[in-house]
């Protein structure tokens, strides 16, 4: 799995993304080992506690009004049907939902339901852009039995993932992995 070919928010692209800032991010699983005086060297039990997790990470370059609202909430403001601002939230703003990180090499990873951590950062210079940077926080879905992300074709995503299913994944019937 390489390259960065489109990043969507709740269905849709929320732009460019600065060249070399996409990082999964994540934590490694987490387990606790216990150990015996009677054998020195090694556990004699480790008790998974965690899995690993993903935390996407990015800055996201291509800003306008629409983008600035997208990732940050707050509000647009219009002249007619044009728009010609935008606004920060007053309040803090939680804001979740469904990822799909579309893939150069033809997968992509779905995430049915994370947090959205912003804020508008970089410089503003001649030789540099300002830009949202991003984290996202995967959380468990509501559902039960959706697993929290998966790792699909790009070309063949399952039918839950849409809008009008609440952009789901297909449950997890086990997560055993098969023994060989």
């Amino acid at each position: 799995m390489y390259g960065i070919g489109a990043v969507k928010y709740k269905g849709s692209p929320v732009g460019y993304i600065a060249k070399n800032s996409f990082d999964m991010g994540g934590v490694k699983p987490e387990a606790a080992e216990i150990e015996a005086e009677q054998v020195p060297g090694a556990p004699v039990l480790v008790i998974a506690q965690s899995n690993g997790k993903i935390a996407p990470k990015f800055d996201m370059i291509q800003l306008n009004f629409e983008s600035l609202h997208q990732m940050l909430g707050g509000t647009i403001h219009k002249e007619g049907e044009k728009v010609v601002g935008w606004t920060a939230p007053r309040d803090a703003v939680v804001m979740e939902g469904p990822w799909e990180l579309s893939l150069v090499s033809g997968q992509s990873i779905l995430i049915p339901s994370a947090t959205l951590l912003s804020d508008l950062a970089g410089k503003l210079t001649l030789t540099e852009t300002a830009k949202i940077e991003v984290e996202l926080k995967v959380t468990a879905p509501t559902t039960e039995g959706v697993p929290p992300y998966g790792v699909f074709a790009t070309a063949s995503l399952p039918t839950e993932w849409s809008e009008s299913k609440g952009w789901l994944l297909p449950k997890t019937v086990t997560d055993a992995p098969a023994a060989g």
